[in-house]
């Protein structure tokens, strides 16, 4: 076990380099099933969920290799078995993508139930109702969800929630199922985009994707091609955010400014002075933020992944701001670290009532999941005195070199065994 030890009071200054997005990657990983080739994914992260991924796909039986350049090539011909363990679903939720690719091309997959989630539950019931729609035969037992399908069939749809991962899934299934798929309620995040086009670039047909109606006309075979990730969202913002905080200027590249307008514009409103380009954005702030008020919602709606880094912005801001959770229930967690550290934060039901204070002061902390610990680490940049930020496994499931790049910018910051 390891923990960061951090000494705030140090602008942020300076140029970093935002990696690809892990919630793109892993989907893309797990549609490199789908393809009669060696598929190439560029841009990886190297992130610990990056690493259980490829160790899934390692214990299937297929080939990995990996290159310079943050690529990973991935050739499924030597594919033996059809199943994601327990003990690799269960430090994952996201293995569940396996479930669809294998069921559409091999016609059998058994998948682990994921289990419980420290941000509230996020059930499969979606994906398995959908692709028992698209003709699979799916029994739920001993823990595992098993399933066999001679050939999926194109199905209508409608997702009684919008869920990412569900999206992606019965997506996933659609492209080689026989007949046209239509899902409604679809999720309509950058992420499903990205995997909507790997799948086109491999020989699909999916329309729809950025919208809330997906159509998917199945094929025979999809071929392997090179597709590259596109850039995390949440780690721009998550840097955006530290540099508001510790009232610096920094300048993010090779990363994608129109991913995050929601959360630039609660920047901007918080008293930054904002700028973008193709592939880069600046942010400059001079003195304490401004309180703003938010709520979380789908895509494109503010993304509930960047709700406790404004907690902490707001928790050292002028004013009182409002920060409401709709898409996830129990995720304030890192509001009662953050009040151990001198935070003024009332909680009340889905809603966190923030007064900002001048100074927040160190002390020994815990992260419950990857986005508390990211607030947790932006506290302790502001804090007096050094603060202990321990279960740091969380952040290493999300954020790549994350120290690294923070002292890169001036940050003090170290990790530490226990």
């Amino acid at each position: 076990m390891e923990r960061l030890l951090i000494r705030g009071g140090n602008p942020l200054r300076g140029d970093i380099r935002i990696s690809g997005a892990k919630n793109a990657a892993l989907p893309v990983m797990a549609a490199t099933l789908l393809a009669d080739g060696p598929t190439t994914v560029g841009n990886i992260p190297h992130l610990h969920d990056v690493t259980t991924t490829m160790e899934l796909l390692g214990r299937m039986g297929v080939e990995l290799t990996v290159h310079e350049g943050m690529e990973v090539e991935v050739n499924t011909a030597t594919i033996d078995s059809f199943r994601a363990p327990y003990e690799l679903v269960k430090t994952m939720r996201a293995s569940i993508l396996v479930l669809g690719p294998l069921l559409a091309r091999f016609g059998r997959a058994e998948v682990s139930l994921p289990g419980g989630c420290a941000i509230g539950s996020r059930p499969v019931n979606i994906h398995v109702d959908g692709l028992r729609a698209m003709g699979a035969e799916i029994e739920v037992r001993d823990g595992y969800i098993k399933g066999h399908a001679d050939r999926i069939r194109g199905a209508h749809i409608r997702m009684d929630v919008s869920t990412v991962t569900g999206t992606e899934n019965l997506m996933m299934a659609a492209a080689l199922a026989r007949g046209t798929t239509v899902l409604e309620n679809a999720a309509r995040e950058p992420e499903v985009i990205n995997l909507a086009d790997c799948i086109n670039a491999m020989g699909g047909h999916v329309q729809g994707a950025g919208t809330s109606t997906l159509t998917i006309e199945g094929v025979e075979t999809l071929r392997g091609v090179h597709h590259r990730v596109l850039p995390d969202r949440i780690e721009t913002g998550t840097y955006l955010v530290a540099a508001a905080m510790t009232g610096g200027e920094v300048r993010l590249k090779d990363t994608a400014p129109e991913l995050v307008e929601s959360v630039l514009g609660k920047l901007r409103e918080s008293g930054a002075e904002v700028a973008t380009g193709r592939d880069w954005v600046t942010l400059r702030m001079d003195g304490r933020p401004r309180a703003v008020n938010l709520e979380t919602a789908p895509y494109p709606g503010f993304p509930t992944d960047m709700q406790a880094q404004f907690c902490a912005l707001n928790a050292i801001s002028t004013g009182v701001g409002t920060v409401t959770e709709t898409v996830f229930e129990n995720r304030f967690m890192h509001c009662l670290e953050m009040q151990r550290m001198g935070a003024d934060i009332q909680i009340e039901g889905p809603r966190a009532r923030i007064r900002g204070v001048e100074q927040l002061t160190a002390a020994p902390v815990i992260a419950t999941d990857l986005r508390a610990s990211a607030s947790l680490v932006l506290a302790g940049l502001v804090a007096e005195g050094e603060t202990r930020v321990d279960r740091i496994y969380h952040i290493d499931r999300g954020y790549e070199c994350i120290e690294e790049k923070l002292a890169q910018l001036g940050a003090d910051i170290q990790r530490v065994p226990d």
